[in-house]
């Protein structure tokens, strides 16, 4: 990120000196810069210390700080404060406080405790904005600028928002007549006479209001960041770019649009360490409901893939992990060379930044125990050590990631609106709870992880980028050349257009696979009225009318060169009119039902995957899907995956990782250099990897060889 490093990955840290009472900036950046930092993100966190009175600036604190950061070349990402507001502000106006429910405002002593949309807050943000960025815009050390910061945390039921909604859905529908006809307000007596009827969301269980509520939060989250983002570039330079750090699972975030108004995407990428990052492994997915700490290396992959989804395009991770993470109870000791993998993994997979939240541990507030580079001391230790090496990496072979896109053997759909309806009315179970609020996240995860655990790479591609009706590919020959293998999981809520899309896709060459809880309701959360999946029942030659839950793993009896496995929490009893079962399953009342399906569909395919898939079956799938992965590795070590990019000039980039212990030994598929130590490895010769250990290779000339 530094306009003065050779490199192309950014490699830095979050700096806060103004939580020190003994802060060296001079010395901490110089001991950034030998541990290879090329940027540090500053300033987020502290209204109060840009303006500790209402009108009574403080601006100058930071300049030390920059001046360091730009006499060793670091580039700074200058972040505006409002998201922690000032509590001479909400003393002044405690009206701005939001409503976690109708009535009940947050109380203060945390962050992002108040009602962005209101005028009175919106006047004083934007005051300390213009301040801070006309103070720093032209400092030679500032690269960018980071507005807010982790957006969406919560919705808003404050009075003004539920006016806006209301007004919002007014735009939308146009009456009252045709809002009780889209959402069935006949059902339970909800039929409204007049606009001034529509109840408050707080004990709401009407599906079609929950959906719209979700997406209207979302859009008031878009304008928001939006409206920063503008007033920013407004005052900044033309080579600085705006962005803000996603927690990509906020509840009132929806990324695709949101990234629309950033210039570069961002966000957090947070992950369990130590043994949590074997390679295989069968642990599920989370100790609890899935959030915003992943586990495994399998969903660090699938999270950068969902960061560069938002745009389709290279992100920048604004936060990961430097030690342990979350408060005192969450403590882990990263085992060594674990930073280098996940580093690499992001970077592999579309990071051109990684930054550590953050430089130095915090010795009070709510993160006290949240790891930085420096512990307590402020001593330089084992993670300092072990960063410092990954920096020197970083600026040796990060330059070769400029324009290099991230390989995919199959692209699966993503798409938050259908994450929202299966929260709302949620296909799978979980213990103590009326439902699984995470089922989509779950159900696409089982595909995503069966396809890592093999070694396909896999490209998240969002309704926003696929669908000509909103705006994407207009070709559904095009898309079925650039994308062969489409895995289309829960996508519960979609339009006639959308679903007659993916049928040309198949008819055009495309291998569309159709998971459970696909097309089953329209933009509205309405159940649709066909055969489902609908308007892909014929093309797919199969359909079902009943699901169950089992209390119990289901097992299979697979055919066709599909291997076995089990349906896990959630089945579809697959009829079949023309399509060959490939796995029906082996149970005494189950068994009358087809669990997969395929069949021919013009020039390509359509497979039906009617179950949640259990690892071995999602195994089982993507080598059936995808016989030969497209890095061009084959026979790996257990513990080996294999992340491959392509530059613009044609050359491959392979990150070769070993989630383990044990040493071990890959065979180049092609001739290969690493790109650290300049090393050349032949076509057939081993690639040594070390325990918990990465290498970055790319494609070499064979007369580089000899």
């Amino acid at each position: 990120m530094s306009r003065d490093r050779a490199t192309m990955i950014g490699f830095g840290a979050a700096y806060y000196p103004e939580y020190r009472a003994d802060a060296d900036p001079v010395a901490d950046l110089r001991l950034m810069r030998d541990a290879g930092f090329t940027v540090v993100r500053v300033g987020e966190s502290v209204w109060s210390t840009w303006e500790p009175e209402e009108g009574c600036f403080d601006l100058d604190w930071l300049q030390p700080t920059l001046d360091a950061a730009a006499a060793v070349g670091i580039g700074v990402i200058l972040g505006t404060p409002s998201y922690a507001a000032p509590m001479w502000l909400v003393r002044r106006h405690p009206e701005i406080a939001a409503d976690s429910a109708t009535g009940v405002p947050v109380q203060w002593g945390a962050r992002q405790e108040m009602d962005f949309t209101n005028g009175a807050f919106r006047h004083y943000a934007e005051r300390v904005i213009r301040r801070i960025v006309e103070r720093y815009r032209d400092h030679p050390a500032i690269i960018g600028f980071q507005v807010d910061n982790e957006p969406g945390l919560r919705l808003l039921y404050n009075d003004g928002v539920f006016e806006q909604f209301t007004d919002w859905l007014r735009g939308r529908y146009g009456t009252v007549e045709r809002l009780n006809e889209e959402w069935g307000l006949v059902y339970w007596s909800h039929r409204l006479t007049r606009w001034d009827e529509l109840w408050r969301p707080d004990g709401n269980r009407q599906p079609q209001y929950d959906l719209a509520w979700r997406r209207f939060q979302a859009q008031l989250v878009t304008e928001y960041i939006g409206w920063q983002a503008e007033l920013v570039r407004e005052l900044a330079g033309p080579e600085q770019f705006v962005t803000t750090c996603i927690s990509f699972e906020q509840p009132a975030v929806e990324d695709v649009e949101l990234g629309a108004r950033l210039d570069i995407v961002a966000g957090n990428a947070y992950y369990e360490m130590e043994d949590a990052l074997a390679h295989p492994s069968s642990a599920p997915p989370a100790t609890g409901p899935l959030g915003w700490i992943v586990r495994g290396a399998w969903a660090v992959s699938q999270l950068a893939d969902l960061m560069y989804s938002a745009k389709g395009a290279p992100f920048l991770v604004t936060e990961t992990n430097a030690g342990s993470i979350g408060f005192s109870m969450t403590n882990q000791s990263p085992y060594d060379g674990q930073w280098r993998q996940a580093a690499w993994l992001l970077v592999a997979r579309g990071a051109r930044m990684i930054e550590y939240w953050h430089w130095n541990t915090l010795r009070y507030g709510a993160e006290t125990y949240w790891g930085g580079v420096l512990p307590h001391s402020g001593e330089p230790g084992r993670a300092y050590r072990e960063l410092a090496v990954l920096g020197g990496e970083l600026e040796r072979a990060g330059g070769l990631f400029e324009g290099a896109r991230p390989d995919a053997d199959v692209a699966v759909l993503y798409d938050t609106d259908s994450k929202w309806a299966l929260a709302a009315q949620p296909p799978l179970t979980a213990p103590g709870q009326f439902g699984d609020p995470e089922s989509y996240r779950h159900i696409v995860a089982a595909f995503s992880r069966g396809l890592f655990d093999t070694g396909r790479q896999e490209r998240l591609i969002r309704p926003q980028q696929l669908f000509p009706s909103r705006g994407g590919a207009q070709d559904a020959a095009a898309t079925a050349r650039e994308l062969p293998v489409l895995v289309v999981p829960a996508f519960h809520l979609a339009d006639d257009a959308e679903l007659d899309f993916l049928a040309a896709y198949a008819e055009a060459g495309g291998h569309l696979v159709i998971g459970p809880r696909t097309a089953d309701a329209d933009r509205e959360a309405r159940a649709r009225a066909e055969r489902k999946p609908a308007r892909l029942d014929l093309i797919a030659g199969a359909w079902y009318e009943e699901a169950a839950n089992p209390q119990h793993p289901v097992p299979l009896v697979t055919a066709g060169g599909l291997g076995g496995g089990c349906a896990l929490q959630y089945l579809q009893g697959l009829e079949t009119e023309g399509a060959e079962v490939l796995a029906r399953y082996e149970h005494p009342h189950f068994g009358r039902w087809a669990a997969v399906t395929t069949r021919p569909a013009g020039a390509g395919r359509v497979t039906v995957v009617g179950c949640v898939p259990d690892q071995e079956l999602a195994r089982s799938l993507a080598r059936w899907l995808v016989p030969t992965p497209c890095s061009g590795w084959s026979s790996l070590p257990a513990s080996v995956t294999v992340s491959s990019s392509r530059r613009p000039d044609g050359a491959v980039i392979h990150v070769v990782h070993n989630w383990g212990w044990e040493p071990t030994q890959a065979t180049a598929p092609s001739p290969l250099r690493d790109a650290v130590s300049d090393a050349r490895i032949s076509q057939g010769k081993p690639v040594s990897l070390g325990a918990w250990d990465v290498r970055v290779l790319v494609t070499s000339p064979e007369k580089e060889e000899r």
